[in-house]
């Protein structure tokens, strides 16, 4: 091998060397920054724990910006405000879930006022239980509701009852307060037992079912009341007969015209002081 050739050769080894040194630096350099940026890392993340630990207000605050946060990407994707909570709102209930009897008698009702099963479902069941307390049949509370609203629970009259069992909410205020206030008119439930307690009353106060009944839709004073009471215990009898297992027809109901609207034609007016103690009939 000549001079040269062994000069290149030496040239090109140190060279080789050198980039290997060089290589070797940068990494260990790189290692260094690396190691002790995440120390330095670690060092925030102690020093934030310990400051939210010693600082709840601090926590708090961070937790909602950052609830706020998803919140607000969440929204963005699906293009609504989502609530987990609506389904607690929600006055609905599984039929399947009912006893035979009450499911028979929400599946019926369901099919005849062409409501959801659902709904029906909840309002059945609560029947049961407002009925047992107040020692009424349920399926006459149901008859009530049916011929009232058809299980509309946002109905209103012209004379202002409202809801399914279309209380006259600006009489029976007292009633509502214990559920919030007289908004709670337009929650099923709340309606319903309200109606329940000034169908209970009404029955109590006339000594007799079909009197009682003259009485909740304000023709206590009146020589006819409509006949509503007729409507309300032909719809009971045959819930009566749905709930015993009994195969009824269903058919759709025809309107029923609001008793006040009657009067001038059965040549008598409701007491005013009456109709201020009882419900009335349903819408226009």
């Amino acid at each position: 091998m000549t001079a040269s050739g062994k000069v290149a050769r030496a040239t090109q080894a140190k060279a080789a060397r050198a980039l290997r040194t060089f290589a070797a630096d940068v990494a260990q350099g790189f290692f260094e920054i690396t190691h002790n940026g995440l120390a330095l890392v670690g060092v925030a993340v102690v020093v934030a724990l310990a400051a939210l630990t010693a600082r709840p207000d601090l926590r708090q605050a961070g937790e909602s910006q950052l609830m706020s946060w998803l919140q607000e990407r969440q929204i963005a994707a699906l293009g609504m405000v989502p609530d987990l909570d609506a389904i607690d709102r929600a006055t609905a209930a599984n039929p399947k879930d009912l006893p035979k009897q009450q499911a028979a008698v929400a599946y019926w009702l369901s099919r005849k006022y062409r409501v959801a099963p659902e709904p029906i479902s909840a309002l059945v069941a609560e029947a049961w239980q407002a009925g047992s307390r107040a020692k009424l049949d349920p399926t006459l509370i149901l008859a009530v509701m049916a011929v009232e609203s058809g299980f509309n629970p946002f109905a209103q009259s012209s004379v202002g009852a409202q809801g399914l069992m279309q209380v006259m909410t600006r009489v029976h205020t007292d009633k509502y307060e214990v559920f919030g206030g007289k908004l709670a008119a337009f929650d099923p439930v709340t309606n319903l037992r309200v109606g329940v307690k000034v169908l209970q009353e009404c029955i109590q106060r006339a000594g007799s079912l079909q009197a009682g009944l003259k009485f909740y839709v304000g023709a206590a004073h009146l020589p006819d009341d409509g006949g509503y009471a007729d409507k309300v215990m032909a719809e009971h009898l045959r819930l009566q007969q749905v709930a015993a297992g009994r195969a009824v027809p269903v058919f759709t109901p025809p309107p029923i015209t609001p008793l006040r609207t009657l009067a001038p034609a059965l040549g008598a007016r409701p007491d005013p002081a009456e109709a201020e103690k009882v419900a009335a009939l349903s819408g226009p």
